[in-house]
């Protein structure tokens, strides 16, 4: 029995290959550089606006925004120029203007960095998703979207929280200065990564028919939403962002994760502004303590849908991901929310695992794109509304109750979560 067991176990594929390793640093530099700035440029927008919080929620915003506008059109990028040239225009974009921002501290000139910054980082994680994607063995999504995601939360882990330390001890344009070389050194790995999308792991081994599969027997499926009968599907005609949107297969996925990326915008932008200056250790500590538990939960999460399906993760990481919110509302408690940011972190690994891996396995590898802009349009759109709204609703509630309403509204995506569920359960 043990002999069978390994013989399983041997027979398959390896996950960790050199494409994917290239892969990996490309993704260290760019969340290297991302979420170092993260919590350091709302608040030297604060800083430059006089200490109004939509100063912060606008900086955030922007970049958010601007990502959500550059997701929608870099599928169409990489189609014409393929994935390394689409990721070398993103590292750049998302490094080199970084170094402008001491420059000035005016909301204005922020905003357009953070527009080029947006774009950049949407080149990086929707071509870089699609392609990471694809070096991913079909068999093991989950725990290679795991992993990716542990290599991911590495650094957001210690930037997240390092880049606010940083500020205190050495000010704002080293803080820059690093963001930028971050996302710059990157660069140099992508010229041995694939170009296209050729060589993903469903195509090498002349069986795109195992997800092709899957959309032609759901009633959800894109062809379906894009008005083509499933015995015209085409598992090799990649799906656009329009007919992604008009999928339902897609779009809950999508909209569950929305609503916990609401709340990471405004964690990361806010709690810095919201907990008491005499606490500034509680924010950094609840920061690294939120990525952490995201980090966590996203392979503990990756590793039980490889056997038992995501798709029943969707309504716990939701609610827990609220939870978590809810008991970060009593900010005036260091206790309350170092856990509460742990909670929230939890369930937002969940998710984030369970969407993304949803989406990927209801589409063909020639999906992953369209799959990779709706998932990370999900994440950014939420994160840049969720920091504009925040700031306008704290302004007339306060910091606390604006936590809770946070909470509130995110418990409406359970009526998605549950159709999904429904949904999955029917096709099983």
């Amino acid at each position: 029995m043990l002999n069978s067991q390994a013989e399983g176990a041997g027979s398959r594929p390896p996950l960790v290959t050199r494409p994917l390793l290239l892969r990996f640093v490309s993704i260290i530099g760019a969340s290297t550089s991302f979420y170092l700035l993260l919590s350091v440029v709302p608040l030297y927008a604060e800083v430059g606006g006089g200490g109004h919080g939509d100063a912060a929620g606008l900086a955030t915003g922007t970049l958010m925004l601007a990502t959500v506008g550059g997701e929608l059109a870099t599928p169409r990028l990489v189609a014409r120029f393929g994935y390394r040239l689409t990721l070398v225009a993103g590292l750049f974009l998302l490094g080199a203007p970084a170094f402008a921002l001491a420059a000035s501290g005016s909301a204005v000139w922020i905003a357009a960095v953070c527009v080029l910054r947006g774009l950049g980082f949407a080149f990086t994680v929707v071509a870089g998703g699609a392609l990471t994607a694809s070096l991913i063995p079909a068999e093991r999504r989950g725990e290679g979207l795991a992993l990716v995601g542990i290599v991911t939360g590495i650094p957001s882990l210690v930037a997240l929280p390092l880049g606010v330390w940083l500020v205190d001890h050495v000010g704002y344009g080293p803080v820059f200065a690093a963001g930028a070389v971050a996302a710059l050194a990157a660069i140099a790995s992508v010229p041995g990564l694939p170009d296209r999308e050729a060589g993903s792991p469903d195509r090498e081994a002349g069986s795109p028919g195992r997800d092709a599969g899957l959309r032609g027997r759901d009633p959800d499926s894109p062809d379906r939403e894009a008005g083509r009968p499933d015995r015209e599907a085409d598992p090799e005609r990649p799906i656009g962002v329009t007919a992604g949107f008009r999928t339902p297969a897609l779009a809950r996925p999508a909209l569950v994760f929305a609503a916990t990326a609401l709340a990471a915008g405004i964690l990361v932008t806010f709690l810095p502004l919201a907990v008491p200056s005499a606490s500034a250790g509680v924010v950094a500590t609840a920061l690294f303590a939120q990525t952490a538990a995201a980090t966590a939960a996203r392979w503990v999460a990756g590793r039980h849908g490889d056997r038992h399906g995501p798709a029943a993760l969707l309504l716990p990481g939701l609610a827990v991901a609220a939870g978590g919110v809810l008991l970060t509302a009593l900010t005036h408690s260091p206790v309350a929310v170092v856990l509460g940011t742990a909670l929230f972190g939890v369930g937002f690994g969940i998710t984030q695992n369970a969407t993304l891996t949803l989406m990927y396995a209801r589409v063909p590898a020639s999906g992953y794109g369209t799959a990779s802009a709706l998932w990370n349009f999900a994440f950014d759109a939420g994160m840049g509304v969720g920091a504009v709204g925040f700031g306008i609703l704290a302004g007339r509630t306060g910091y606390p109750w604006a936590f809770a309403l946070t909470a509130v509204l995110m418990l409406t995506a359970l009526a998605p979560a549950r159709r999904d569920r429904r949904t999955e359960g029917g096709r099983a």
